[in-house]
């Protein structure tokens, strides 16, 4: 019976192992639906295969949601714009390390005939009060993604609250807000890397942008491996390393364009 059991044994083993192998060179990326809609990483990741033999496994999400992913484990690195909950995220032992890798800007988008007339404003705080004095259809992700993460800052620093038939908040990603914003003749915040994606797809136009505090930092961090044991942080970290090199992943990002625009600047230093 013992000899029986021993070349099934010896199979199962080797199947676990081939299975550990192959688990080994796939990385679990949670990443914001603005690096997907943008055509970003489908630019990147290949290259990035090609070079190292890693896979990557993409989960588009809000920022919120990336991040819990990576509290619970379910992931290996995330990749997101955040700021305060991405150094909340490392503060917190959750991960090891935030590496700034890239940035592009927030612009607002509308209707064209503008019924806020925010066009020509002199600060996002003035757009902002614009929308809310005239109850101009604005619609919010709504769903504590990093962009959701900055409109909430600028009601707060217009020192409004916004509520009413008015203001929606959907709860769906950047892409499908545009989408609905168009069919509403509404006006949304939005990354400019989604915004360039989806400019050809609706009748909305960019009516206030260039404002410095509309700045979008994306940081990329590694799941601490000591909370989580099981996470593939040698993956992780080389999937970290050639986002962040300058003769790798930095320049092909700053070389990514669409329609002619570039979507992201480099700024891993």
């Amino acid at each position: 019976m013992k000899r029986g059991l021993i070349p099934g044994l010896i199979f199962f083993l080797l199947f676990y192992n081939t299975v550990l192998a192959v688990d080994s060179k796939l990385i679990r990326l949670a990443t914001t639906t603005s690096t997907d809609n943008s055509g970003l990483l489908n630019n990147l990741l290949p290259v990035f295969t090609k070079k190292t033999g890693y896979k990557v496994h993409v989960i588009a999400v809000g920022t919120g949601k990336a991040l819990r992913l990576g509290k619970d484990g379910d992931v290996d690195v995330v990749l997101v714009h955040a700021l305060q909950a991405e150094r909340d995220f490392v503060n917190s032992a959750y991960g090891i390390k935030r590496y700034p890798v890239m940035y592009n800007d927030f612009v607002v988008t509308g209707p064209a005939n503008d019924p806020a007339k925010i066009n020509g404003s002199k600060s996002i705080e003035q757009v902002f009060k614009y929308i809310n004095d005239t109850q101009s259809l604005f619609i919010s992700r709504g769903d504590n993604s990093g962009t959701h993460k900055k409109e909430l800052r600028i009601w707060k620093q217009s020192a409004i609250e916004p509520s009413g038939p008015w203001y929606r908040e959907v709860g769906q990603g950047m892409g499908k807000v545009l989408q609905m914003a168009n069919e509403m003749d509404a006006y949304t915040l939005t990354d400019r890397g989604t915004w360039l994606a989806y400019q050809n797809k609706v009748q909305l136009k960019v009516l206030f942008e260039g404002d410095s505090s509309l700045f979008n930092p994306y940081g990329i961090i590694a799941v601490n491996p000591a909370r989580y044991p099981d996470i593939n942080f040698k993956g992780s970290s080389a999937l970290i390393e050639w986002m962040t090199s300058k003769i790798k992943g930095q320049p092909l990002i700053g070389n990514y364009k669409m329609f002619g625009q570039q979507l992201f600047t480099p700024m891993a230093d």
